[in-house]
C-alpha cells in the first residue's frame, strides 16, 4: 500500500532518542468541519499505515510505546480526538455523535492521502471505529478492535442476550448512566476522579508517564462525558443486522473491568472474519503489553495485507472453535496411561497435541492413534528428568509448533517399601522424574507463556499421596506433596499473567504404574491385583482435567479415594496420619497414583 503523498502544511518535526537512524515524527493540526484535529505521523509513508485511535479519557500519546514498535515496518498514524488533547472541543453535545467521529476518522485519511489503511481502535477508539469500518468498509484493510464494541453490536447483546449475562454487562457500564447527570460528572471530574483513575491505572499496573495521563486529563474527561450523553442512550437509526465486512481482530483483555467476555464472544455473531485473541492484561494493555500488543498488530495487518502465513497463535485465534479447539497441548509420559487418555481426549476436542515420552515408540503408538481418529499430533522422546533435554524439548516444541496454550506434566514414577528400605538412588532418581520432571515442565513453558502474553495454562500431576502420609511411599509421598505445594506457589504467581495452574490429586487409577514401580520388599502382585480390582479408568481421569482446565480449578480430587482422603487432609490431618500409622505392611504396597 503506497502512500500518494501529504497535504502541504506546517510541521513539528521532532526528532525522537527512541527511534532508529533519527526517524522523524511528524505533528500537523488538519481542519475536519468543525474542528481541528492533532495529526501525528511516524515511519516510512511508502509502508503500510497502521491509524491508531485513542479512547476515552485519553490522548494520542496513549499508543506511544506501541507506535515505537511499530514504526520500523509501518507509517504509523495517530491524532487526538474532538475534545482530547490538542485537538478542539465543541461545546455543543450533539457534536461528539458517532457521524462526527467517523467524519473526524475520514477527515485523517483524507489528509494523509490513503485510501485504506488499517485501522486499530481502543475503548471509544474502537467504539468509532466499529461505526466506521460498518460505514466505510471500503476505506480499511482491516479493523483491531480493543475494549470496545460498536454501539448497535451493543444494543443487540442487551436486547438478546441471556438476563444473567445482561445483568453482568449492566453492572460493568454503570458508570454511563451516570455520567447522564448535568453537571455531576464535570464536578466529579474537578474532585475526585483523577484520583480513582490513577489508582486504577496503577493496579492495572500502569506507571505514569510523560503524555500518559496527559496534562490535559482533566479537560478531556469533562469534554469527552459528552460521547456517552450524545450517543449511549440517545435515538439512533435501527440498523437490525448490523454486519461488519471487513476482517477484524478482537484483542480481548482478560482483565478489562469495562466489558464483559460474553459481550465480546457475541460479536463474532456480526463479523464473517474475525480472529479473536486474549492478552492477560487490564483495560490500557497498550501501556502494560505494549510488545504483546505491537505483535499482535503486526501479525495481523502483515498477514492481510500481503498474505503473510499467519502465526500459530493467530491462525489458531480464527474461525468458529470449541474449547480446544486449535489449542497446542504438550503432555509428558503420554505413552501410557493418564498421559495417553489426556492426549487423546484433548486431541478429540479438536486440540493439536505434542505426545512426549521417555519411551519414543510408545509416544508414536499414541500420536498415530490420535491421527487415525482424524487428530493431529506429534511425538518426541524427552527424559523429564534432565534439564538439558527438557530445554531442548521446550525450545523444539515452540520452534515447530508455537507456544503451548496447556500443558500437562504427567510423567512420573513409584517406589515401594519403608524408609529404612529405599535405596538414595531410589529417592534421587524418584525426585527427578517426580518433582524436577515437573520444575523443569513448569519452568520453561510457563515463561514461554509469559512472553507471548496470551495467557495458558500447566496442568500438574500429582496424587493421593501428596495429601494423604504412608509407610510404605516416602520418595514418592513427598515428590507427590512438593508437587502440590509447587503448583500451589505457580498459581499465586502467573493468575495475573492469565495463566491458570492444577493440580490432579488421582487415588487408584487402572495404569500400568504399579508394574514399572521398583518394589523394595515385595508383594508386587498384591498391587496388581488391587489396581485391577479397583477398575478406575485413566480415561475418566482425563475427563476431569479437561473439565479442570475449563473451568480452571487450583486442586481436582479424583475418584472416591482421593476426594475422600482430600477432604480428610484438610478437616482432620491427624487421622490420616494416624490411619498411616496403623496401616500393615500388606495395605501399605500399593502406589497411590494413576
Amino acid at each position: 500500500m503506497s502512500s500518494s503523498g501529504l497535504t502541504p502544511c506546517l510541521y513539528l518535526d521532532e526528532l525522537s532518542n527512541n527511534l532508529s537512524r533519527c526517524e522523524v515524527r511528524r505533528m500537523r493540526f488538519i481542519d475536519a468541519g468543525d474542528v481541528r484535529l492533532a495529526l501525528h505521523e511516524q515511519g516510512d509513508p511508502a509502508r503500510p499505515t497502521v491509524l491508531l485511535v485513542h479512547g476515552y479519557p485519553d490522548t494520542h500519546r496513549v499508543w506511544d510505546e506501541v507506535a515505537e514498535l511499530l514504526t520500523p515496518g509501518f507509517h504509523v498514524v495517530r491524532y487526538d480526538v474532538r475534545g482530547a488533547g490538542r485537538s478542539s472541543a465543541p461545546r455543543e453535545t450533539g457534536a461528539y455523535r458517532l457521524d462526527r467521529l467517523v467524519g473526524d476518522l475520514a477527515a485523517v485519511l483524507d489528509a494523509i492521502g490513503e485510501q485504506t489503511v488499517h485501522l486499530v481502535g481502543h475503548d471509544w477508539g474502537s467504539i468509532q471505529g466499529w461505526e466506521a469500518v460498518r460505514r466505510l468498509p471500503g476505506r480499511f484493510a482491516s479493523f483491531t478492535s480493543m475494549g470496545g464494541p460498536g454501539l448497535h453490536q451493543w444494543a443487540r447483546f442487551m436486547k438478546d442476550a441471556a438476563p444473567r449475562d445482561v445483568a453482568g454487562q449492566a453492572l460493568r457500564s454503570w458508570y454511563m448512566a451516570a455520567f447522564q447527570a448535568p453537571g455531576l460528572p464535570e464536578l466529579a471530574w474537578h474532585a475526585v476522579v483523577p484520583r480513582v483513575l490513577g489508582r486504577a491505572m496503577r493496579l492495572e499496573g500502569v506507571r505514569p508517564r510523560e503524555g500518559h495521563p496527559a496534562t490535559t486529563l482533566v479537560r478531556d474527561g469533562t469534554n469527552g462525558v459528552n460521547l456517552y450523553r450524545a450517543n449511549m442512550f440517545a435515538s439512533r437509526d435501527e440498523v437490525p443486522e448490523p454486519y461488519v465486512d471487513v476482517p477484524l481482530q478482537l484483542i480481548e483483555a482478560a482483565n478489562d473491568p469495562f466489558v464483559s467476555p460474553r459481550l465480546l464472544a457475541s460479536l463474532r455473531r456480526w463479523v464473517p472474519r474475525m480472529w479473536h485473541r486474549k492478552i492477560a492484561a487490564g483495560h490500557w494493555a497498550q501501556r502494560t503489553h505494549p510488545e504483546v500488543v505491537a505483535r499482535m498488530i503486526g501479525e495481523f495487518v502483515r498477514h492481510i495485507e500481503d498474505g503473510t502465513p499467519p502465526s500459530r497463535e493467530l491462525a489458531r485465534a480464527g474461525g468458529t472453535r470449541g474449547v480446544y479447539d486449535r489449542r497446542l497441548v504438550v503432555v509428558t509420559g503420554a505413552g501410557s496411561g493418564i498421559g495417553r487418555a489426556t492426549a487423546r481426549a484433548f486431541a478429540a476436542h479438536g486440540a493439536e497435541v505434542v505426545c512426549a515420552d521417555l519411551d519414543l515408540d510408545a509416544a508414536r503408538r499414541t500420536a498415530e492413534e490420535i491421527g487415525r481418529r482424524d487428530g493431529v499430533a506429534h511425538a518426541r522422546r524427552v527424559d523429564v528428568s534432565r534439564a538439558d533435554e527438557m530445554e531442548l524439548f521446550a525450545q523444539a516444541v515452540r520452534d515447530e509448533h508455537g507456544t503451548p496454550d496447556i500443558v500437562v506434566n504427567n510423567a512420573g514414577i513409584a517406589v515401594t517399601g519403608s524408609f529404612l528400605d529405599h535405596e538414595l538412588s531410589d529417592w534421587r532418581r524418584t525426585i527427578d522424574v517426580n518433582l524436577w520432571g515437573v520444575v523443569h515442565g513448569c519452568r520453561l513453558f510457563a515463561r514461554q507463556m509469559v512472553e507471548r502474553g496470551e495467557g495458558g495454562h500447566i496442568v500438574n500431576i500429582a496424587s493421593l499421596a501428596a495429601f494423604m502420609p504412608s509407610r510404605l511411599l516416602p520418595a514418592y509421598s513427598t515428590s507427590k506433596a512438593a508437587v502440590k505445594m509447587l503448583s500451589d506457589c505457580l498459581r499465586a504467581e502467573l493468575a495475573g499473567k492469565g495463566i491458570g495452574v492444577t493440580v490432579v490429586c488421582p487415588g487408584f487409577v487402572s495404569t500400568a504404574i504399579a508394574s514399572n514401580a521398583t518394589y523394595r520388599g515385595g508383594h508386587r502382585a498384591l498391587s496388581e491385583w488391587v489396581l485391577l480390582r479397583r477398575g478406575y479408568p485413566p480415561e475418566r481421569v482425563a475427563a476431569h482435567i479437561l473439565r479442570a482446565v475449563h473451568h480452571d480449578t487450583a486442586v481436582v480430587p479424583v475418584n472416591a479415594e482421593g476426594k475422600i482422603g482430600y477432604a480428610l487432609s484438610r478437616l482432620s490431618p491427624g487421622l490420616l496420619r494416624g490411619f498411616a500409622r496403623l496401616t500393615d505392611a500388606n495395605m501399605g504396597r500399593l502406589p497411590a497414583k494413576r
